[in-house]
């Protein structure tokens, strides 16, 4: 009993410190950018200074820049509304379209939903000189809707192949079973199928939203004016100017931006997990 109750006691101390580790290294960006943010210019610039604690007083200065001196709230009312429409467009999209697929009979299902995946593998960085041609076309330039537009073209591709795994975990014979008891195609996927894929569909609205917030190549190519852009473009290019970094203020709007979307991830994280590993799983 008693070397079992010493190696219960060492894997237990082994997992806290475990833990700990990676709770500081995974939350020490956090602090950095918290304690960054009010910091005077003075203190931040001094090399004599601990750059980990308040070596003078701490300041409101970079947030008062932040809020009053910039579009930061705009760019936050931009982003979200982008996001919110994006996600909405992905899923009336992609859901579909993962469900099709993953009920297809034969190898076409599985060949369609990988090369759609290889779609969202063509880095931006070859495509956004054509897309800008089809945004000047389409009249949006330096709006909004611009990205609204081109966002979906790499959301919907990656959003599709992860529906499709899990669509293909849920049994066939739950689908037959709702539909001899007299529901349709169509309402045995809306009432079963959806409800059951709680999880898959909570995993694409965090991974489009959480795209949207830090796409930079195409926001930057399709937006030339402050007042339209979002804030993966708005934050780095009118807080440096120059040569000159207003690192307080930096560090306060990717504080403000950042803390939201880990409080999402950690608190719907077993769902995300699940959302990405049940088609493997299968």
């Amino acid at each position: 009993m008693a070397p079992r109750r010493a190696r219960t006691w060492v894997a237990l101390i082994v997992t806290w410190i475990v833990r700990i580790v990676f709770a500081v290294i995974l939350g020490f960006p956090f602090y950095w950018m918290l304690i960054t943010t009010f910091k005077r210019t003075s203190d931040l610039y001094n090399l004599d200074n601990n750059p980990f604690i308040f070596n003078e007083r701490p300041t409101l200065e970079h947030l008062r820049l932040l809020f009053t001196e910039t579009l930061f709230l705009r760019w936050v009312g931009n982003t979200v509304f982008a996001g919110a429409v994006v996600v909405l467009i992905t899923l009336l999209l992609a859901v579909p379209a993962a469900y099709a697929l993953a009920r297809l009979t034969g190898g076409w299902g599985a060949q369609l939903g990988i090369g759609i995946f290889l779609t969202y593998l063509v880095p931006s960085t070859l495509l956004f000189i054509p897309l800008s041609r089809v945004i000047s076309l389409l009249g949006l330039q330096d709006s909004l809707w611009s990205v609204i537009v081109v966002y979906p073209s790499f959301t919907i591709p990656f959003s599709t192949w992860l529906l499709m795994g899990f669509f293909k975990s849920i049994p066939r014979d739950l689908e037959d079973a709702a539909m001899v008891d007299g529901l349709s195609r169509w309402g045995a996927f809306v009432k079963l199928m959806i409800p059951m894929s709680t999880s898959g569909i909570l995993t694409v609205v965090i991974f489009a939203f959480t795209l949207v917030t830090q796409e930079f190549v195409y926001a930057l190519t399709f937006i030339s004016t402050a007042a339209h852009s979002t804030v993966g473009v708005g934050v780095p290019t009118f807080l440096v100017r120059g040569d000159v970094f207003y690192w307080g203020s930096l560090m306060a709007a990717c504080l403000i931006t950042s803390l939201p979307i880990g409080v999402l991830y950690n608190t719907f994280l077993d769902r995300f997990i699940e959302g990405f590993t049940v088609g493997a799983v299968k």
